[in-house]
């Protein structure tokens, strides 16, 4: 498992696409900052207003898209020069090969977590929003908008292993995410893969975390990914790549 995280991150390195998860959170900051000083007279809640403004334009648009462009990258690459024989011939196991790309994607998924974060304070103060944002609120939602973020990875993961086209699944992963936009309306946010990413970040949503439980949350990011997982890896196995 070690040697193949080493060589998705030596895949990575080469690439320009982890520049993405630094780059695009910049728009959606911007998007949602500028609508939060445009509509002060509604949105009167100070920080947890910006945060909504903020995770509208993030959670349902630019980190899909983002997930989806790296996911299908990691894949695409296998299929380059049949990659995918020189990697299936290595002395590992199937599960493996997934579980790190997985693991690299979801790390991407973290450090853009805690960018969008910190771009949410700097929004804030430039704002001249009064007093301290609620970092430990701030800290919660990353982590489990990485949760959710997770499961969506494993999901275009997935997808990709059936969909050689790179742009098909990228397309896949943002109508994904405006997808949970409307299961969230519905409140069945808690249940639906792509939602469950906003959901986490408590994103322009009526429910709030708590309601379902942290620990609902994570059982039902756990058992999908495990699920998407499993499914891939007897795919790898299983098919002629």
């Amino acid at each position: 498992m070690i040697r193949t995280l080493k060589a998705e991150r030596m895949k990575l390195k080469r690439s320009p696409v982890w520049l993405a998860f630094l780059i695009m959170p910049i728009v959606p900051a911007a998007l949602g900052t500028i609508n939060y000083l445009g509509n002060l007279e509604l949105l009167t809640s100070g920080w947890y207003s910006l945060w909504t403004q903020h995770t509208l334009f993030t959670c349902y648009f630019f980190l899909p898209i983002m997930i989806g462009v790296y996911c299908s990258y990691i894949m695409h690459e296998e299929e380059v020069n049949r990659n995918w024989n020189k990697t299936l011939a290595l002395p590992q196991k199937r599960m493996d090969v997934f579980l790190s790309k997985l693991i690299i994607s979801s790390l991407m998924v973290l450090l853009s977590e805690i960018w969008i974060g910190a771009l949410f304070v700097i929004s804030g103060r430039m704002s001249g929003i009064s007093g301290n944002p609620p970092m430990d609120k701030i800290i919660l939602w990353c982590v489990f908008g990485t949760l959710g973020g997770t499961v969506m990875c494993a999901v275009q993961l997935f997808i990709s292993l059936y969909i050689k086209s790179f742009a098909l699944p990228v397309g896949i992963s943002l109508a994904g995410g405006l997808s949970g936009l409307v299961f969230l309306a519905k409140d069945l946010g808690h249940i639906w893969p792509y939602s469950l990413m906003a959901y986490g970040m408590n994103s322009n949503a009526p429910q709030e975390l708590m309601e379902s439980g942290y620990a609902a949350f994570v059982i039902i990011c756990v058992i999908y990914t495990a699920v998407f997982t499993a499914a891939s890896s007897l795919i790898i196995k299983k098919r002629d790549m």
